[in-house]
């Protein structure tokens, strides 16, 4: 089960990642949105460092 958990949490991180990366290149960001998409790529991080 960690194997399949991590490889998903991995796969919402880096979707995360290219949302963030899309929003923040747009002529006018909504800042809050990527403010809350930094705070979900960031819980994602410590619980993939929490599996190992």
């Amino acid at each position: 089960m960690t194997n399949s958990h991590s490889a998903t949490l991995m796969a919402k991180h880096a979707r995360l990642d290219a949302q963030i990366a899309s929003e923040s290149h747009r002529a006018a960001p909504d800042t809050i949105l990527v403010a809350m998409l930094k705070k979900q790529k960031l819980k994602i991080k410590e619980a993939l460092a929490k599996l190992g």
